[in-house]
């Protein structure tokens, strides 16, 4: 299906609407001099760690336990990210650091 430039600008346009709307809509609803509601804090303190808890699940959900490499690459991998996240706390290394470690392990070593 192709799509006529004024169809495609339509698009272009509500999908950065849509994306402007969700960046300042927090904003909007709990201003800095405003408490936000409990719910919302509360949210904001169990949410973070519950996606990675489900990052992981999903990362590890096609994993094939009683076929070689039995889950070697990505097991060493969450290690490497743990390591690093206690060692520094910083995020962005270790998310970068495991992600190396996992394709260094499945394109090289476990190929």
């Amino acid at each position: 299906m192709t799509l006529t430039p004024m169809q495609t600008l339509a698009i272009i346009l509500a999908v950065a609407a849509g994306t402007q709307l969700t960046r300042w809509l927090p904003f909007w609803l709990f201003p800095e001099n405003r408490k936000p509601p409990a719910a919302v804090t509360y949210l904001g303190r169990v949410l973070p760690p519950a996606m990675m808890g489900l990052l992981v699940v999903y990362c590890l959900k096609s994993v094939t336990w009683l076929e070689a490499p039995h889950g070697a690459p990505e097991v060493i991998a969450v290690a490497v990210v743990t390591a690093l996240h206690c060692w520094k706390r910083n995020v962005l290394l270790s998310i970068a650091g495991g992600t190396a470690v996992y394709m260094l392990l499945v394109q090289q070593i476990f190929a």
